[in-house]
């Protein structure tokens, strides 16, 4: 087999540069280790920054997003259970908003888009291993049943997540790790239930952080920290129900609708940047190469900027002879990396209950808390980054 690019991985990042390049005449084929179900049974987060958005439409996926998502102009911050602080992104950002869009869905359009342009999507693809990466004639071979299957390429990128094989075929002499790992993670439950406000509230609270999110009108999704030694099996629906009242107001509390979890699961929290995000003719994008705790809803939004990116790159090689996108992904690609890196590391600490913290940490984070409703420039910040930085 023979194309221009070798896309590994087949989640959104993967998807959205295979459908962007095929709209731009550029050949890809995508490998995904998993089936088809499994990737779309994966629950993730759904809050979409305005340039994802757009990227969305450009990839002709949009409609369905555009008449099913929901359009949010701000947020809420409560804290302690005593007050509750809106922060207007329109006004503080200059008019931009966000879109809540389940990751789900994004992937089921992206799948739909690519099946009516018979794009070349391998599933169950295994083995994956790749070659010659820095040659001037890189190939990818996988296992498919008992068949051995090499792919020659002019490129390959690797969005096949944290665990995957692209990152790991960068020698380590190249590549330098930067990694925190939290002393806590999020205990999250999806519930078809209606939501108990029409923006998110994210609570800062003593007994821990707490979040009410939503995917539509009748189906919420709710998440508290809870520390790591924890399991899903230690929490009953009924426990987490009545901890999660706990740490809102009082009258969001009493106006939360419960029912039966559809999905429980715990998810660690910790952030990891690769240098560099290029080796040779391979490029990572997407959680490959960086991962942010899911408090300021970047992960999937950083990646999206790498594919951007690489879209932009790309074409300008195929169509225009030009490689300065190619030469300059790895380096404009982490200046935004380690912006929303900051971003999520600084909400996390703003947000989160830490249990290692001194007093004057915690007289600090109250500072730091007020300061923010005090300042339209501060505002103006968290607003800037929420919305989504320029690509």
């Amino acid at each position: 087999m023979k194309t221009q690019v070798c896309i590994i991985g087949g989640g959104p990042s993967g998807l959205m540069l295979s459908q962007l390049l095929h709209l731009k005449g550029v050949e890809t084929i995508l490998l995904e280790k998993r089936s088809r179900e499994y990737v779309l049974g994966r629950i993730r987060a759904g809050v979409l920054e305005h340039g994802f958005a757009d990227l969305m439409r450009e990839a002709q996926c949009g409609q369905r997003m555009d008449q099913e998502g929901e359009v949010h102009d701000g947020f809420y911050i409560a804290s302690n259970g005593e007050r509750m602080d809106r922060v207007d992104l329109k006004k503080h950002s200059g008019g931009s908003s966000v879109v809540v869009y389940g990751q789900t869905e994004v992937t089921r359009d992206l799948y739909e888009a690519r099946d009516r342009m018979n794009g070349a999507v391998i599933h169950n693809a295994e083995d994956v291993k790749l070659h010659d990466l820095t040659s001037a004639a890189p190939y990818v071979t996988f296992r498919k049943g008992d068949e051995i299957i090499r792919i020659d390429c002019d490129y390959v990128i690797g969005a096949d997540g944290f665990h995957g094989v692209s990152r790991k075929s960068i020698p380590k002499d190249v590549l330098r790790e930067y990694e925190r790992v939290y002393p806590f993670g999020w205990l999250g439950v999806l519930s078809r239930t209606k939501p108990v406000c029409e923006e998110l509230i994210y609570a800062r609270h003593q007994r821990g952080f707490a979040l009410c999110s939503l995917r539509s009108q009748v189906l919420s999704r709710y998440y508290i920290q809870a520390p790591l030694t924890d399991s899903v099996d230690d929490w009953s629906d009924d426990a987490f129900w009545a901890e999660l009242k706990r740490r809102l107001p009082p009258d969001v509390a009493g106006r939360l609708e419960t029912g039966p979890s559809i999905e429980k699961s715990i998810a660690p929290l910790r952030s990891f940047v690769a240098e560099p995000m290029r080796y040779g003719n391979l490029f990572l994008a997407g959680d490959a190469a960086h991962i942010v705790p899911p408090t300021g809803a970047r992960g999937l939004n950083t990646a999206a900027s790498d594919i951007y990116y690489l879209y932009h790159a790309l074409t300008d090689h195929y169509l225009k002879g030009d490689d300065a996108g190619l030469e300059n992904y790895s380096e404009k690609a982490l200046a935004r990396v380690w912006k929303a890196q900051r971003f999520s590391w600084f909400l996390t600490t703003l947000l989160h209950t830490f249990p290692d913290s001194t007093p004057y940490d915690q007289k600090l984070q109250q500072t730091e808390f007020e300061y923010l409703f005090s300042s339209d420039q501060a505002l103006g910040s968290l607003a800037e980054n929420y919305v989504g930085l320029p690509f």
